[in-house]
């Protein structure tokens, strides 16, 4: 019985105690609980992200491809921008060149028409400057006369075809 007066004996039947009155008030079994909750929890957590991952790798995925796609609207828009711009640029040089041609047709017209103007204004001075001539060269003529010889034989000759 000397075992009894040992403290490590009474230790060891406290422990024994102390293990007992947990099991019989199911703490291992609440701590187990626990345990798999946590558990659970933990799970539950890790499929969430697993779950986001794969929704975010999907996300990734699509902007890749909505990328792709842009990217791709962009240069068929800027090779219809080049085709367009090159285009209004033949139209604007068949246009300059037909501007250029009525204009110079234009300056021809009116310089053709100046020409014949001033051609009418010189015969038109030529015929005047020769009335003038003529008035005067027929004034000088007649100026001593009485009767002028022209008139006369006009006269003389109007006489004769109405008989």
């Amino acid at each position: 019985m000397n075992f009894l007066q040992n403290a490590e004996f009474w230790v060891a039947i406290g422990l024994l105690v102390f293990v007992g009155a947990l099991i019989f008030a199911k703490v291992p079994a609440m701590a187990m609980a626990a345990l798999d909750a946590r558990g659970i929890k933990i799970r539950a957590e890790l499929d969430e992200a697993v779950r986001l991952r794969e929704e975010a790798s999907h996300l990734l995925e699509q902007i890749k491809a909505q990328r792709l796609e842009t990217e791709k609207l962009a240069a068929e828009i800027l090779e219809s921008a080049h085709a367009e711009a090159e285009r209004l640029r033949a139209d604007a040089k068949t246009k300059l060149a037909e501007s250029i041609k009525r204009r110079q047709e234009l300056a021809e017209r009116k310089i053709a028409i100046a020409e014949a103007q001033a051609a009418a204004d010189v015969k038109a001075a030529a015929a005047d400057l020769g009335a003038v001539i003529a008035e005067q060269v027929l004034t000088a003529r007649v100026k001593d006369l009485k009767s002028d010889p022209l008139v006369d034989t006009a006269v003389a000759g109007l006489a004769g075809r109405f008989q």
